[in-house]
């Protein structure tokens, strides 16, 4: 046994002396480039992202592609496939995962605007009764953040996979997310397939159908977590968890499904709950530079304290982005005093970086450290 743990510190020493982090993730999620981007974002790419160490960059395209299996779900001047190509060409440069993301289920609408989706094939709707206001605000009485569209829609999914298996070949991708979050209109009294059913189970059944659909092609299917965590019992609440009765889906999903855990006003230890249940776990931050350091130190406790099985549930960490990339990049690269002192998206992720290179180099200092064998 002693043998064996030499050996393991030893090789753990010497991955980490080549660049290898002690998470499999330390990542960042960011909506895509728009078409005149590209090339300054693939810049910020090489001078930024890969020599922080960042191995996993999930964009969120949705819709900004030029499908050509879909064209009428094309967005105004989409990205084509050669402007992808040159995101997988700098990502495999550096060993960067490039995960493409387009939002399912929920998220079929903003504010005052139907997505793509649901405004060429507005028969997918959930809830077509509820329009969507001229000024909107939150709350209101139809508890409409974003529209859905009906996961028992005998169509839906002919388009659905159209979209995901073009967006996962272009982008020669390993893994897709999916979103899923914040889905607050499932199983409506208004909707003739989902009315009366068991919310968990149709979320469930839908997580569990785009996965199997990815498996075809040795795909995996990542998703935010929100929908699987209690917001009442808990007291995280209807944003970053469920009250809405989807929450015993995790149960119910498959346990190769992995999760995006996203807490962006405190380090909430709830990546342990889905390593509980079996599901691998990136936890996730936003804005607030001490929230990313504590769940870097986080993850890296629970891993340091679990047993092997658990630990490898245990992927890392990744910053969320939810501005454009041109205004992300200016205050990246133009930071403003006033608003560093406060909450900061480019100095949440410079911690981020920082927090996971501390914890690598102590872990090299420590593993590379010679300390003597007493013989028994």
């Amino acid at each position: 046994m002693m043998k064996r743990n030499v050996f393991l510190l030893l090789f753990l020493g010497t991955a980490l002396a080549f660049g290898q982090s002690v998470f499999s993730v330390n990542g960042l999620c960011i909506s895509a480039p728009l078409k005149t981007e590209v090339d300054e974002f693939v810049g910020f790419i090489e001078s930024e992202l890969a020599p922080g160490g960042i191995n996993t960059l999930v964009l969120r395209v949705d819709f900004n592609y030029a499908y050509e299996s879909r064209p009428e779900l094309r967005g105004d001047n989409p990205l084509g496939k050669e402007d992808v190509k040159k995101l997988v060409a700098v990502c495999k440069k550096y060993n960067i995962n490039l995960i493409p993301q387009v939002n399912l289920l929920g998220h079929q609408s903003w504010h005052s605007s139907l997505g793509k989706l649901l405004e060429v094939y507005p028969q997918f709707d959930e809830t077509p009764t509820i329009k969507l206001p001229e000024k909107y605000e939150w709350p209101n009485d139809d508890r409409l953040y974003c529209k859905s569209y009906c996961p028992l829609h005998p169509e839906v999914h002919e388009v659905v996979f159209d979209i995901m298996d073009e967006i996962v070949a272009v982008f020669e991708a390993k893994a897709f997310h999916a979103g899923m979050d914040e889905v607050f209109y499932l199983a409506h009294p208004d909707c003739p397939r989902c009315q009366g059913r068991n919310p968990a189970k149709l979320f469930a059944d839908e997580v569990n159908k785009l996965n199997n659909h990815l498996k075809k092609t040795g795909t995996a299917l990542w998703i935010w977590g929100d929908r699987l965590l209690d917001g009442t019992d808990s007291g995280i609440g209807m944003w970053e968890g469920s009250m809405n009765n989807t929450a015993a889906a995790i149960d119910l999903i498959s346990k190769s499904v992995v999760i995006c855990d996203w807490h962006y006003e405190k380090a909430i230890p709830t990546p342990a709950y889905f390593a509980m249940k079996g599901l691998r776990v990136i936890a996730c931050s936003w804005k607030k530079p001490e929230v990313a350091k504590e769940q870097v130190t986080m993850m890296h406790s629970f891993i340091q304290n679990s047993t092997p099985e658990m630990a490898e549930k245990y992927l890392g960490v990744m910053h969320t982005v939810w501005s454009p990339v041109d205004s992300f990049l200016k205050e990246y690269y133009n930071p403003n005093p006033e608003t560093e002192a406060k909450d900061s998206q480019a100095e949440c992720l410079r911690s981020m970086i920082t927090a996971v290179k501390n914890i690598n180099n102590f872990t090299v200092k420590n593993t590379n450290h010679k300390t003597p064998i007493h013989k028994e």
